[in-house]
């Protein structure tokens, strides 16, 4: 299992350098096209067939948001290497899981089980897998009640990429002077807290227009996991702050704390507080 792990790992590192390059999904072998099969659920290119000498089967697999495979098992195991999207993967009698590109799963001998793109996103995977003890077993379809279970965990995972976005935009934004696409973000009764004093949206957008503080630049270190507590989400940004307040040119560190809320089916900050670092 060790080795076939390190050689999923070493395949799914060239699969995405070759994505990088614009290959995408279409290999080639000696100038000819590797096998591809497209079912109504996925599409599967076939990057390496067992031989003699390697043992070891290696595929990828694209699927439309929505799409999965039957509940069904591998006699001697597989591993899965998320390279795009969000997707589910569930074991019989055990909880859906929600895994993002990067996560490794390990489909142990034997162990029933299924997995596809989430409901909201498309997924690709890189498999490896041996036939020695037999090829793939398909069972029963997986039901709408096994799909649908658990979707909070992937909205979740949706919503926080969201917030991300939108702090990212802002920051962009602040810099550009971009009163109109601030002033819808910031909520009514949103509140801006900074070193020389706290205000409200008016103010806030006032001294941005007027260039009282341009926000010129933001070179973001570190962004921390968003909490997701119903219609709110709080995100910490540890950032470099390059402004021009006044007439004076200034950087300084700061973890700077957003609260975003829920307003109909839009998100809307609700305050922005700086808190200035010792050290960067």
């Amino acid at each position: 299992m060790k080795k076939l792990f390190l050689l999923t790992i070493s395949l799914s590192v060239t699969y995405n350098q070759l994505k990088a390059q614009g290959a995408n999904t279409v290999f080639t072998k000696d100038g000819k096209a590797l096998e591809v099969r497209t079912t109504p659920n996925n599409t599967l290119v076939e990057l390496n067939k067992a031989d003699s000498l390697f043992k070891f089967n290696v595929a990828v697999a694209n699927f439309p948001a929505g799409k999965k495979l039957d509940w069904h098992y591998h006699p001697d195991g597989q591993i899965l290497v998320y390279t795009d999207g969000i997707g589910y993967y569930q074991e019989r009698g055990q909880p859906k899981r929600t895994v993002q590109k990067g996560e490794v799963i390990k489909c142990l001998p034997g162990v029933q089980h299924w997995h596809g793109a989430s409901a909201e996103s498309g997924a690709s995977y890189m498999a490896t897998y041996s036939t020695l003890k037999g090829v793939t077993v398909w069972l029963e379809k997986v039901s709408d009640e096994d799909y649908n279970s658990n979707n909070s965990t992937a909205q979740k995972v949706n919503v926080e990429e969201e917030i991300k976005t939108l702090s990212k935009n802002k920051w962009q934004w602040m810099a550009d002077k971009d009163v109109d696409k601030l002033g819808k973000l910031f909520d009514s009764q949103a509140m801006f807290v900074h070193m020389g004093g706290s205000w409200g949206k008016e103010r806030e957008l006032e001294i941005i227009k007027s260039g009282f503080i341009h926000y010129k630049k933001a070179d973001i270190h570190e962004v921390l996991k968003p909490i997701i507590l119903d219609n709110t989400a709080i995100l910490l940004n540890r950032i470099t702050l390059l402004a021009v307040v006044g007439t004076n040119e200034v950087s300084n560190p700061f973890m700077v704390t957003e609260v975003y809320v829920k307003v109909g089916n839009e998100w809307k900050m609700g305050s922005l507080s700086f808190s200035k670092l010792l050290t960067p």
